[in-house]
């Protein structure tokens, strides 16, 4: 029984909108669009975690709060009591599973779609990256690569327009880019894979994507495609598929998108979980098969190279996945503004169970909504807001259907949506120091990126079900615009269309918890907490606010994440509170710092006595800088201090 009034977070991942996950029922079931995890934690600073693998039923109602299982040997549970949200997720990774570290790489900007056809066509979007001047980092070839879909899954380039693979991927990495690959937890009957596990019996009998061996659409259902989902369950299952994934490790390829993790089940009937996996019945441990299918290959990678940091981009997740060194992304959403408003709270409970990177398809995954692409002014407003919130999660990706995503797309430079996009690309990369650190804080301090206010608030009560704010770390309020304000009907004979109209500057409210002062980032305009504020919402602005007592590290500007070093970064010192931040820097892509080859300086902000202090560096790693300037700027007046550290503590008086 919980309080009448008592907000509880978490329970993985839906697209309802909601922060607190009171007064509902959940089916818990694996989805495309929802990722669920038997785990809640309340305002109260306590938790449960019900451990179990099969599909649940959450509900809460007056009568009480409950989960119920199909299957279980037992009643089997945990309550864990933390004083606050960090502790209950501290005690969470306790038990399920310490986060490691992503490359430094991962935190920069990604470029994807459904799908680049040929191998010249990936290359070439690196290329006009590079050719513009727009940071990136990351691109993704998705699906298909294979060739048919009798091949579904081969992890082989048996598509003949991906003629060349080892130099595909080299040419990505002449132009400082990385490159990850689409995989499946299936395979089409003509693999080698399939015909493997199918001799130990390692394939699940239950209807799955594609189900057609055509590439039309809709299927035709009278061409079966064959394709079948294996069990990962199976220890020698999970052999089969590394073994074959390896030869694709071998190309360079720096991570994997692993999709359908949850995985597909499509027409679904009662008898499918009659399926027998390693581990019993699959309605016993189905809940859990995005957690082995991403366990395996990370175990597989680690065991065979410990220089290259794991990276797993993901569709589905389950209690301990962020041991792996997976980041989870929300699933096929369609392209609305109440998908982008989702998205903010789906993100918050899925990091609140303890899993803390998360991230979502910029635009939206779907276009359907808009019959003209990319030529919809609307949809070009929602692209632009929506990377907008890309910006401040762990995972910085555009990606969808129907229409291609990169840019240069969306105009030239000069052009409205082209520079807010580029403002915030840009933005990204100047704030890698800030969300690499925040990164370690995550790794060594079982902290979280996204922070739901309850984390940082939980106070006040007028911040607990808030679902359109978060924290980005612990100093940075982020408030997405999710609704459309610079587009208007234009009314003919034949249709209604919207047309853009920037005539007048619009505004949104965000409320400010209490307990402390605030800072417009854009301004320095200082604002006390407790309160909503409005401020004017142009096309290239979000409320964004800096808690005060904040020390924010800004990098300088790049075109890809490791091209220059931190030599000089600009420390921002926001006063009206004692505070402190702590920079980290290793050698951004192996697991050395696991051994302690890392170094951290500690920024200490003394309000009362206007000082900044910079500690003596602690720990050292090859490659480190031995001299460095800091720019320290208090946003609040003229006349910033440039210092010299060498690695001694320096003193900064303001």
């Amino acid at each position: 029984m919980l309080d009448s009034d008592e907000p509880i977070y978490g329970l993985g991942q839906q697209q309802q909108g909601k922060m607190s996950q009171r007064n509902g029922t959940l089916n818990m079931v694996q989805g495309n669009l929802d990722d669920y995890i038997p785990f809640f934690q309340s305002v109260k600073g306590y938790g449960v975690f019900w451990d179990n693998y099969s599909p649940t039923v959450f509900t809460d109602n007056p009568e009480g709060t409950s989960f119920r299982s199909d299957v279980g040997d037992g009643v089997d549970y945990y309550f864990m009591y933390g004083g606050n949200a960090d502790g209950v997720i501290a005690h969470m990774r306790d038990l399920t599973g310490q986060a490691p570290m992503f490359p430094l790489w991962t935190y920069g900007y990604w470029q994807s779609k459904e799908r680049y056809k040929s191998q010249d066509e990936l290359v070439d979007v690196v290329k006009q990256y590079r050719k513009i001047g727009v940071p990136l980092d990351g691109i993704i070839q998705d699906w298909q690569y294979w060739g048919s879909n009798y091949l579904w899954n081969a992890m082989e380039f048996l598509n003949a327009e991906f003629p060349k693979p080892e130099k595909m991927v080299s040419d990505v990495h002449q132009m400082n880019a990385h490159m990850i690959i689409s995989i499946w937890n299936s395979f089409g009957p003509q693999t080698k894979q399939y015909k493997e596990l199918d001799k130990i019996g390692a394939l699940m009998n239950f209807t799955t994507w594609p189900q057609s061996g055509s590439d039309l659409w809709p299927p035709k259902r009278d061409y079966p495609s064959g394709v079948r989902v294996y069990d990962p369950y199976n220890p020698a299952a999970r052999d089969i598929y590394w073994k074959y994934l390896e030869q694709m490790y071998k190309l360079r390829l720096d991570g994997w998108w692993m999709d359908s993790s949850e995985p597909d089940h499509l027409d679904a009937k009662p008898s499918d979980f009659d399926n027998k996996t390693y581990l019993g019945s699959f309605r016993k441990v189905r809940n859990a098969f995005p957690l082995m299918t991403v366990g395996g290959v990370s175990t597989h990678q680690r065991a065979v190279d410990s220089g290259k940091r794991v990276f797993i981009l993901t569709r589905s997740a389950f209690a301990g996945q962020q041991r792996y060194g997976a980041n989870t992304w929300s699933g096929d959403v369609t392209s609305s503004w109440n998908a982008l408003r989702n998205q903010i709270s789906a993100g918050l409970n899925f990091s609140l169970t303890g899993i803390p990177y998360w991230n979502a398809d910029i635009g939206g995954f779907f276009l359907s909504r808009f019959k003209r692409k990319l030529e919809d002014p609307e949809y070009r407003e929602l692209y632009v807001r929506w990377l907008q919130f890309g910006t401040f999660t762990p995972m910085m990706r555009s990606h969808g259907a129907d229409a291609p995503r990169e840019i240069y797309q969306f105009g030239q430079k000069g052009t409205t949506y082209y520079d807010a996009i580029e403002k915030y690309i840009n933005l990204r990369y100047h704030l890698l120091p800030y969300i690499y650190s925040t990164a370690w804080d995550v790794t060594a301090n079982q902290s979280s990126m996204m922070r739901g206010l309850v984390m940082d608030f939980p106070k006040d009560k007028n911040a607990l079900d808030l679902n359109d704010e978060f924290m980005f770390g612990r100093s940075l309020l982020v408030s997405p615009v999710t609704n459309a304000m610079y587009v208007k009907p234009v009314v003919s004979e034949k249709e209604t269309i919207q047309v853009e109209d920037f005539s007048t500057v619009k505004t949104k409210e965000t409320y400010l918890p209490a307990g402390t002062d605030w800072y417009d980032f854009w301004t320095a305009e200082k604002f006390s907490g407790g309160k909503k504020v409005s401020r004017q919402t142009p096309l290239d602005l979000i409320p964004l606010y800096v808690k005060a007592g904040a020390v924010i590290p800004v990098g300088p500007a790049v075109q890809y994440a490791e091209e220059k070093k931190w030599d000089s970064l600009e420390i921002r010192v926001y006063p009206g509170a004692n505070g402190k931040f702590v920079l980290y820097e290793d050698e951004h892509d192996n697991y050395n710092y696991e051994r302690g080859v890392y170094s951290t300086v500690t920024f200490t902000w003394d309000d009362s006595k206007k000082v900044l202090t910079i500690s003596d560096r602690n720990g050292s790693f090859p490659g480190m800088l031995r001299e460095r300037k800091f720019k320290v700027v208090m946003v609040t007046s003229q006349g910033d201090k440039v210092v010299t550290y060498t690695g001694k503590k320096v003193v900064v008086k303001f």
